[in-house]
């Protein structure tokens, strides 16, 4: 018989070597969070935080059991961390537990030993890349300054030459939104069929967009141009982009496969190196600290007010967005593109005329997408 799962069931989101990092990207958004651990230099798992998480969330009852491994950069930790995780669910899953590892990486560091252990255990890894190397080098650079794109190139011929199943990750920011044509052509021209474009947000502490950060209309220009580049070449079945699949989910299943589609942020926990525990990877900070692993039960840390008035946030919009069209599909859109130093979680997406600007002009599409789907 089925065990029956928790009626909350979760997801981990782990950074195993915290903010750390091999790479210095203009726009990286986790570096500072090193400030919160000036104890130590360098920020690095144990075993003893590795084992008590993967052991205790291995021990809820759930249909599936997801890890995702980011950073900073996670594969600082080196093939043997990556050995010990997968002993550690090997010894702790139940029969028959659903166990998926996610790997987000700048793709630097992956060598032939790492991406055999990657492809033997199934990991699904994220390569983050810009697009061509003129634009990828503008702000994704190396510690001495120069750029990373030739580092990754590398990474992701030994992710492919290693038979590890891989997406790429676009940070969509000053650099490349005016140039989509350019970004979609470059990825598929390498052959890369799986994608996910995310918008570049981010406030210096007056509240100003920093110079990376893209506007609405912007991102608005560069998803519809993405969709129809998508659509008008007919690689609807030839390349898969998460943002366009998380809508036709919606459509065709009512399924939310995109945590910032959801109505509450509560579908995972963000556990930095020491086992400390946060609701959002965007919100790591100490005012919404949770607890610890070492000390704190899962049920504890699930039922805690700070978590659970966090989650609640997501469904507390600004007027207008309950008067728009597109509110099912954005659900206000993401609490970092609403909350700054000067906004709360009830201001208006800084994208919010962005998702209009896409949702006008591709819904139609997406819906009769939808119905070929379930027919």
């Amino acid at each position: 018989m089925p065990s029956k799962s928790s009626a909350r069931e979760f997801s981990l989101l782990i950074k195993p070597a915290s903010a750390d990092c091999n790479l210095r990207c203009d726009y990286c958004f986790y570096l500072d969070r090193a400030s919160l651990y000036p104890e130590e230099k360098v920020h690095r798992m144990n075993d003893e935080v590795l084992e008590k998480m993967v052991r205790s969330f291995l021990g809820l009852r759930q249909n599936g059991y997801s890890f995702g491994w980011q950073g900073g950069e996670p594969a600082l930790m080196g093939l043997n961390f990556f050995k010990k995780v997968t002993e550690f669910q090997e010894r702790y899953g139940r029969r028959g537990a659903v166990i998926s590892n996610g790997l987000q990486t700048n793709g630097t560091l992956i060598t032939d030993e790492m991406a055999r252990h990657f492809a033997r255990y199934k990991f699904l890894v994220g390569i983050s890349l810009d697009g061509p190397k003129d634009l990828h080098n503008q702000f994704r650079k190396k510690q001495d300054a120069g750029g990373s794109y030739d580092d990754v190139i590398r990474g992701i011929e030994t992710l492919k030459r290693n038979n590890v199943e891989f997406n790429v990750l676009v940070l969509v920011s000053s650099a490349n939104v005016e140039k989509p044509g350019a970004v979609y052509n470059h990825l598929t021209d390498m052959g890369i069929a799986y994608h996910q474009y995310i918008p570049c947000v981010e406030f210096d502490e007056q509240g100003n967009p920093l110079p990376w950060t893209i506007t609405g209309e912007q991102w608005g220009n560069f998803l519809t141009n993405i969709f129809h580049l998508w659509h008008s070449r007919n690689d609807i079945r030839k390349v898969s982009i998460r943002n366009f699949d998380a809508v036709l989910q919606l459509l065709v299943n009512k399924q939310i496969v995109m945590c910032t589609m959801g109505r509450n942020c509560s579908s995972y926990f963000v556990v930095e190196y020491n086992g400390d525990v946060y609701p959002c990877d965007f919100f790591v900070q100490k005012d919404l600290y949770l607890g610890n692993i070492l000390s704190n039960s899962w049920e504890e840390l699930r039922s805690n007010r700070t978590y659970r008035n966090f989650g609640r946030k997501k469904s507390e919009t600004h007027r207008l967005c309950r008067e728009c069209p597109y509110l099912s599909f954005c659900a206000g859109d993401c609490l970092k593109h609403r909350i700054s130093p000067i906004s709360d979680h009830k201001t208006l997406s800084r994208l919010c005329e962005g998702w209009k600007m896409f949702y006008r002009d591709t819904l139609p599409l997406f819906k009769s997408l939808a119905s070929m789907m379930r027919s």
